[in-house]
């Protein structure tokens, strides 16, 4: 069977991690989100996979290459063009994505799965295509029910009693709200959908195909499905998923790594003296990592590989993410270190280097940088305000 993996957009909301690392390949402990993705597709057969690339093309089709590793085979579709010979993302919205694939020849040629390369789902994809064909949709969205409480965070989907979609509403507040039914941006197609899908132009599934169908009354259903969905949509999303995986909260992810501790895991070769650290679990602490006497780290706290966390560094429900090292009485609290950026929680973040703070966050791959012990006082100012 065949799938389609929605993975040409920017990520502007997972800055700064999109940067240098497209949506599908944001490691959830080390190992892409998209790959899980392919995982469950191929549990349910869905063998031959058609990815649309855009945005750091390169880096996910380096990654997967033809999918033979993941037991699967995979197919990309670029969205762009070169400019004085550089590739230049140019998404052409994930309906115009699938029409692209379409028109260059007709590989949908029966019902479909497609589904967005940046979320942790373990749904049954063989219930919710049972559900497709008995309805006889064109289309069918699996939706996912919410406390009301929730329903003003997601793109609401109203329905009748048979599942068949009547409105959506995005984002209503609680009292506005005709549904607790939240689109989950998993669907099912009939190689008709593209009777509605225009060629050659930008074109969305939520925001124009859908209305579309909802205004001419096609046979368009929604299939509630309760199933765990972690949505990695903002740097937010991501730190709970992190979290989650590691309080055990996740399911079908495990903790990578030896669990050399109760709730301590670590990968190959990480130099510590565990009688000289303060570590409290669940903590994962990447391969060749350095954790220096007299550092603490209480978690849940994932340190990627390579890092290095120096003697008074203290560690606290953060994610530190490969090739970084923390100097000597840093403190960070519910932060996400990525590279040169500093990023709290709700996805506030700090350029260290801009803040004149990269002598405590900087690259294991650089020189440690010099301070003056006037600046440094300052400095030490700036950071107690800013990330502690």
């Amino acid at each position: 069977m065949k799938a389609m993996i929605l993975a040409a957009g920017k990520g502007t909301r997972v800055r700064p991690i999109t940067y240098t690392i497209p949506k599908p390949l944001i490691p959830i402990l080390q190992k892409p989100v998209m790959e899980f993705l392919l995982e469950l597709l191929r549990q349910h057969g869905f063998n031959q996979i058609v990815v649309n690339v855009s945005h750091l093309a390169n880096e996910i089709e380096s990654y997967f290459r033809d999918g033979q590793r993941f037991g699967v085979e995979i197919a990309y579709s670029f969205e762009g063009r070169i400019v004085d010979g550089q590739l230049v993302g140019e998404a052409l919205g994930s309906a115009g994505g699938m029409r692209k694939i379409q028109d260059f020849y007709p590989f949908f040629d029966d019902t479909f799965v497609v589904l967005c390369g940046d979320a942790l789902i373990d749904l049954d994809l063989t219930a919710a295509l049972k559900f497709h064909k008995e309805k006889g949709a064109i289309a069918t969205l699996v939706a996912k029910p919410v406390p009301r409480e929730q329903v003003s965070s997601y793109g609401v989907v109203v329905t009748d009693e048979t599942g068949r979609i009547k409105a959506f509403q995005e984002k209503p507040s609680v009292e506005e709200a005709l549904s607790t039914n939240i689109n989950t941006g998993i669907y099912i197609f009939e190689p008709e959908i593209f009777n509605y899908i225009p060629s050659g132009q930008e074109y969305d599934i939520g925001g124009e195909l859908f209305p579309k169908l909802v205004e001419i009354g096609a046979p368009f259903y929604a299939v509630p499905m309760d199933f765990q969905w972690v949505d990695i949509g903002k740097v937010p999303d991501y730190w709970r998923a992190v979290r989650g995986v590691l309080l055990g909260e996740i399911k079908n992810v495990p903790i990578p790594g030896k669990e050399v501790a109760p709730g301590i895991y670590t990968g190959l070769n990480v130099a510590v003296n565990w009688d000289k650290v303060d570590i409290k679990g669940p903590v994962y602490i990447g391969a060749m990592t350095h954790i220096e006497d007299g550092a603490k780290i209480i978690g849940p706290t994932m340190i990627g590989p390579n890092c290095w966390i120096c003697s008074g560094a203290t560690v606290e429900n953060s994610v530190i993410f490969e090739y970084s090292r923390l100097g000597a009485g840093v403190r960070l609290v519910d932060k996400l270190v990525f590279g040169r950026y500093c990023v709290d929680k709700t996805g506030a973040a700090i350029d260290v280097q801009a803040a004149a703070l990269d002598w405590l966050i900087t690259d294991t791959r650089q020189s440690l940088p010099v301070t003056e012990p006037a600046e440094r006082q300052a400095i030490e100012e700036i950071l107690s305000s800013n990330i502690s």
